[in-house]
C-alpha cells in the first residue's frame, strides 16, 4: 500500500473509528485500526464485535494494500505529526509514515486476522435528517440501564412507521419516550421494531449529531446500519453497524396513565432549584416529598434526614384536580425535568400528571408533545 492523504483527515477518521477499539488481552487485533485502500479510498474500521465502525475518504493511491495497527498509538501519533500531506506505505506487517522530515515505522498485524465487519442489505432503508435524529435521540439514551436479566431494557428501543420514529427507554424506575414525526412518509414495505445497544446509540450521537444532511438507517432481521454519504460523491463516509439486542421490549405503553387526578403546572428553574436544596437533605434511597396544594396553588417540596437535618421548600404553582402528596427520587425527577426542557427556552412551562401515591408521575413540556418522561413513586 503507497497512499497520500492530509494530516487532519486522517486524524479525523483516527477519531471516528478508534473509539471502539478494545483493550482486548485475548484478541489484541481488536485493540488495531484496520486501513485498507481501495482504488482512490481510504478506508479505516474498527470493531468490538458487537459493532463496527468505517470511515472512508478520497485519497491519491498509488499502490492498493492493508494493514492493522494499535488504534492509540497511531492516533497519537498522527496528532502529532503537522498540518502536512502524509503518505503511508505497507511493508510486511510494518506501516511506514512518512511526512515531511520525518518518517516512522509501526509494527502492526496482519489484515488478514481482522475481524470481517458484515455488510447489510440495501432493500430496506430509511434516511432521516442525522442532527434531529439525534437530537430526539439524545432525549432517552441515559434512561436505558445494563441488567443482565432484564436484557431489553439494556438498549433504546425504536418503532419506524410509516411517519413516525418512537424511541423509548427504561430501566425500570422512570422511561422517556420521544416521537419523532417524517415530513415524507418512508418507503419502508411494513412497520420495523429493535431494540439498539445503547453503546451503539451513544455512538451514533456522538459521531453522526453535528453533520449536515441525512443518515440512512439499514435494517436486518439482526442487525442495523447507520451510513452518511461523502460529500464529493455518492459513495459512504462513515457507516456504523450494530448488533440487535434480541428480546421483546416490554409494554411500556400500559403503565403510561391515560388521565390524572392531579395536573401541575410550574416554571422548570423554580423546580429545578427547590429539587437541588432538598437533594441536599434527603435519604439514603434519595427520597423527596413532593405535595401539590390546589387550594394554595402551591407545590411543597421536602425532604428529612436523620443524620443531616431536612429541608421544606415552596413554589407557587396551578394545580387542577385533588390535592396530592408523593415521594420521587430527587434525582430521577431533576433528569426528567432536564430533559424535557432540553433545547428549549430559557425556564419554560412544565406539567407533572399525578394520579395518588402508588402510581407514576409524568412530565411533559408545553412545547413539546412529543416527548414525555415518566417516574414511579417511591412507594411507602
Amino acid at each position: 500500500m503507497i497512499t497520500t492523504i492530509l494530516k487532519d483527515k486522517l486524524k479525523y477518521g483516527i477519531s471516528v473509528v478508534e473509539r471502539i477499539s478494545n483493550k482486548s488481552l485475548t484478541l489484541p487485533i481488536l485493540n488495531n485500526i484496520l486501513l485498507k485502500t481501495e482504488k482512490n479510498f481510504l478506508n479505516l474500521s474498527a470493531t468490538d464485535l458487537e459493532m463496527g465502525i468505517q470511515w472512508w475518504a478520497l485519497v491519491k493511491t498509488e499502490k492498493e494494500g492493508k494493514i492493522t495497527v494499535p488504534a492509540k498509538l497511531l492516533s497519537s501519533f498522527v496528532s502529532f505529526l503537522p498540518n502536512k500531506p502524509i503518505t503511508l506505505k505497507v511493508k510486511g506487517v510494518d506501516l511506514q509514515i512518512e511526512c515531511e522530515n520525518r518518517e516512522t515505522t509501526i509494527k502492526g498485524i496482519d489484515a488478514e486476522e481482522f475481524p470481517i465487519i458484515p455488510k447489510i442489505s440495501e432493500e430496506e432503508k430509511l434516511s432521516v435528517n442525522a442532527g434531529i435524529f439525534c437530537k430526539n435521540l439524545a432525549k432517552v439514551v441515559d434512561i436505558a440501564s445494563f441488567s443482565s436479566t432484564k436484557v431489553e431494557i439494556s438498549g433504546v428501543y425504536f418503532s419506524f412507521q410509516k411517519d413516525i420514529i418512537t424511541m423509548t427507554a427504561t430501566d425500570s424506575f422512570r422511561l422517556g419516550e420521544k416521537k419523532m414525526y417524517l415530513k415524507t412518509k418512508s418507503t419502508l414495505s411494513k412497520d420495523y421494531s429493535l431494540i439498539l445497544p445503547q453503546r451503539t446509540a451513544k455512538e451514533v450521537i456522538n459521531i453522526l449529531s453535528e453533520r449536515e444532511g441525512d443518515v440512512t438507517i439499514y435494517f436486518s432481521p439482526n442487525q442495523v446500519m447507520f451510513e452518511t454519504p461523502l460529500s464529493e460523491t455518492k459513495h459512504p463516509d462513515i457507516q456504523i453497524i450494530s448488533r440487535l439486542i434480541e428480546g421483546e421490549y416490554p409494554n411500556y405503553q400500559e403503565i403510561i396513565p391515560k388521565a390524572y387526578e392531579t395536573k401541575v403546572t410550574f416554571k422548570a428553574e423554580e423546580l429545578i432549584n427547590q429539587i437541588k436544596l432538598a437533594s441536599l437533605f434527603s435519604s439514603k434511597i434519595n427520597e423527596i416529598i413532593i405535595k401539590a396544594d390546589p387550594k394554595k396553588g402551591e407545590l411543597f417540596i421536602s425532604s428529612q434526614n436523620p443524620d443531616v437535618g431536612e429541608h421544606k421548600g415552596s413554589i407557587k404553582v396551578k394545580v387542577e384536580g385533588k390535592a396530592c402528596e408523593v415521594s420521587f427520587n430527587h434525582r430521577f425527577l431533576l433528569d426528567g425535568i432536564l430533559n424535557v426542557v432540553s433545547g428549549e427556552e430559557k425556564n419554560p412551562e412544565i406539567t407533572l400528571d399525578l394520579n395518588g401515591s402508588e402510581k407514576p408521575g409524568v412530565l411533559r413540556s408545553s412545547k413539546d408533545e412529543n416527548y414525555l418522561y415518566l417516574i414511579m413513586p417511591i412507594k411507602k
